[in-house]
């Protein structure tokens, strides 16, 4: 068949209540057949503006966290409101062979010298700057996460953003964009994966999808309005999820990957290898490790 758009796979399909075979997952990943039906756990809410750094390091209630959100409130609507739709259907196409029932776009939004504007949509005329307003609020968040996570682990509040590349720290945004499916019982957005980033903040639309690989089992997490989903990347300790496709409704998400510069060298931090907690990874530069990831090789 070559290579389609797959919202012309969907849109097909959708009259069939059928799609390809090229989208069925194995048995083994179909979400009907893996997906946990019981009680789910409670990802914990923080609410990030709170000063008490023993409450950001132990957790939050729903109710912090409806408060975050209205200080947040602004920048994700300005985010949530743009649809690069032309520019996502000519260049983020993909091939059936990847089996996966979604379509992607990729640009940095910071550092602005590794900014390179030729990959950015140019419609709709807000997107530049809702997204370059969004990189600075991201800023100020994952500075905020970085600080609790060091403080945590028992570190001075400023070692894991500047093991992540301090200044230079790079953001990649991707849209993911996927169309309903008639059959998400054995199909998936995105198969099981864990981030290369650091960090990666998610903004999904209404529309659930994300799942997470806990205790053996794949949970839904919980969509909250207006919440930011945090997951901790390779670089720290990967989270094993997936994205689900939804029958009747578009699922979209915006997430920001929070990666170390290329060239950078990354590895265990000396403060927290010891007799009882030696060294198990290499030091590499990180787009050695990204290299060895993308093609499947030993890290």
């Amino acid at each position: 068949m070559g290579v389609e758009r797959v919202q012309a796979i969907a849109s097909l399909s959708m009259s069939m209540d059928t799609i390809p075979s090229e989208f069925i997952r194995s048995e083994k990943e179909q979400p009907a057949r893996t997906t946990y039906n019981g009680p789910v756990p409670e990802i914990p809410a923080i609410d990030l503006s709170d000063p008490d750094q023993e409450k950001l390091r132990g957790g939050g209630s729903d109710e912090s966290s409806s408060n975050s959100q209205k200080k947040r409130k602004k920048p994700m609507l300005s985010l949530l409101e743009l649809r690069p739709w032309r520019e996502m259907e000519l260049c983020c196409r993909k091939k059936l062979k990847e089996r996966k029932l979604g379509y992607h776009l990729f640009h940095k939004i910071w550092p602005p010298p590794s900014i390179n504007y030729q990959f950015w949509p140019k419609n709709p005329p807000s997107y530049r700057e809702a997204n370059e307003e969004y990189a600075k609020c991201m800023g100020h968040v994952v500075d905020k996460i970085f600080t609790s996570l060091s403080l945590g682990l028992g570190l001075e509040g400023n070692v894991l953003r500047e093991a992540a590349g301090g200044n230079e720290l790079e953001y990649l945004l991707k849209i993911n964009y996927y169309p309903p499916c008639p059959r998400p019982d054995l199909a998936l957005g995105v198969v099981a994966h864990t981030n290369m980033s650091t960090l990666t903040i998610l903004v999904p639309n209404e529309v659930p999808g994300l799942q997470v690989f806990k205790d053996n089992r794949w949970f839904d997490a919980n969509y909250i309005t207006n919440a930011l989903v945090v997951h901790i990347g390779d670089q720290i300790q990967g989270v094993l999820h997936r994205t689900t496709v939804n029958k009747e409704k578009t699922r979209m998400s915006w997430p920001v990957f929070f990666e170390p510069p290329s060239e950078l060298v990354v590895g265990p931090l000396p403060q927290l290898v010891n007799e009882e907690n030696p060294i198990k990874h290499k030091t590499k530069k990180y787009k050695e490790y990204v290299h060895c990831k993308l093609n499947k090789l030993p890290q």
